[in-house]
């Protein structure tokens, strides 16, 4: 089993030096020294030139993609989406069906808005609670999704980790469960989009693995700069998508080739840095590896925070968990809650309290997560949210032992 040498990965990040207590890691993570030492080479054009065509190389590993024909960039996985939807336009039909998650509007909006372009019908795969003590405890359930599979299904939207409950989907588990059930159902095509953008910096990506046919990440969630890639599946590329003459596709002599970002090639320079630094996390030199001892690292900073958020005392407080609290390989170091009942506290009141101090960094709302927030019950401020706390694995024990110091301080 990996480890991490803490001291080691805080080198890495310059940021961190000032002390300050990064935990809105969720929002955006920080840059590895790395991603920033390669910044210069854009600007002599031969380095620039070749970190461009490193840049897909980069991106290709981290999806663990066939080809490079198949990974691309964008200002943003918001922008991407929009645009892989615009470009599958011409291959959806009136009634063609397409199953979404209640998650981040960037992995939503795109979906709902091509529906009702083409007069597609959205169904939504809902999370339900696991806990009878906490109606906020609430999980995507595999079981629940398949009953949504009908012979219209046409595409399944879906979010391989929630920005807000921090729960992991086993995506190869329920692609595999999907598939099957379209094809019982005689779909007669079905395609899969995983938005791994709240995945990406805790977990390994395999869209191979996964049998899927598109997926997004951001860098800037994962120690980079702040652009996004994309994979999307040869056969796709071929058979559904359309170019758009707009950002990422392009088409040329051969049926189709993937070109790094209209807005410029400065948006390809950091990932080639990102995959080098995660690497050098473990011995091994190997991504696996590396996400292994992240995600074993990540059990170590969740165990003190859900411990301390979890407790009877806690409980009969009003704090409530918006999500599963279990401290295990099924979830990352995102952590919402809310805070009810008869001395209820704000969300924005408690993230005022740990701003006020200037220390920490949590933050609050619905983090573009509306549809989540909005369908909890009982009814939230959909506007007020949560409070969310998100840690990554340059984040300590100590960093999270403050964190709590602080929360004993406004909850009591």
């Amino acid at each position: 089993m990996a480890f991490l040498d803490i001291d080691e990965v805080r080198a890495c990040f310059p940021s961190l030096e000032s002390g300050y207590i990064y935990a809105d890691n969720a929002g955006g993570s920080q840059t590895a020294q790395g991603v920033i030492d390669r910044n210069p080479d854009y600007f002599v054009s031969v380095m620039g030139t070749q970190r461009v065509d490193e840049g897909s190389f980069t991106v290709a590993e981290l999806f663990n993609a066939a080809s490079i024909d198949e990974v691309g960039f964008g200002p943003s996985s918001t922008m991407i989406l929009e645009n892989i939807a615009r470009a599958l336009e011409n291959d959806i039909q009136p009634g063609d069906e397409f199953i979404i998650t209640y998650e981040h509007e960037a992995n939503n909006g795109p979906w709902t808005r091509l529906a009702d372009r083409r007069n597609a019908v959205v169904k939504y795969w809902k999370p339900t609670p696991v806990s009878a003590e906490n109606p906020y405890s609430v999980a995507y359930k595999i079981e629940e999704l398949l009953p949504l599979v009908s012979s219209r299904t046409r595409l399944a939207a879906i979010t391989a980790c929630s920005n807000i409950l921090g729960s992991l989907i086993p995506v190869e588990e329920a692609v595999k469960a999907l598939r099957q059930r379209a094809k019982e159902q005689g779909a007669r095509k079905v395609e899969v989009s995983v938005d791994c953008v709240a995945y990406a910096p805790h977990r390994k990506m395999d869209v191979r693995q996964w049998d899927i046919d598109y997926c997004v990440f951001s860098l800037y969630k994962v120690y980079g700069a702040h652009n996004a890639a994309f994979y999307v599946r040869s056969v796709a590329l071929k058979t559904s998508l359309k170019s758009i003459a707009h950002h990422f596709l392009e088409v040329d002599d051969k049926p189709y080739k993937l070109q790094p970002d209209g807005q410029g090639y400065e948006l390809v320079y950091g990932a080639t840095a990102v995959v080098p630094y995660l690497k050098s996390l473990t011995p091994e030199d190997d991504l696996a590896a590396s996400f292994d001892a992240i995600a074993n690292h990540e059990q170590t900073l969740l165990a003190p925070l859900l411990g301390f958020l979890t407790d009877a005392r806690q409980f009969d407080r009003g704090v409530r968990i918006v999500g599963t609290s279990e401290i295990d390989l099924s979830r990352v170091t995102t952590v919402s809650f809310v805070v009810v009942g008869q001395n209820a506290i704000k969300s924005k009141d408690i993230v005022g309290a740990f701003d006020k101090k200037g220390e920490i960094g949590i933050r609050y709302g619905n983090f573009y997560a509306y549809s989540l927030v909005d369908n909890l019950r009982p009814k939230l401020d959909v506007n007020d949210g949560v409070v969310r706390i998100s840690l990554v694995h340059y984040n300590t024990v100590e960093e999270v032992e403050k964190i709590v110091d602080v929360l004993r301080e406004v909850l009591a």
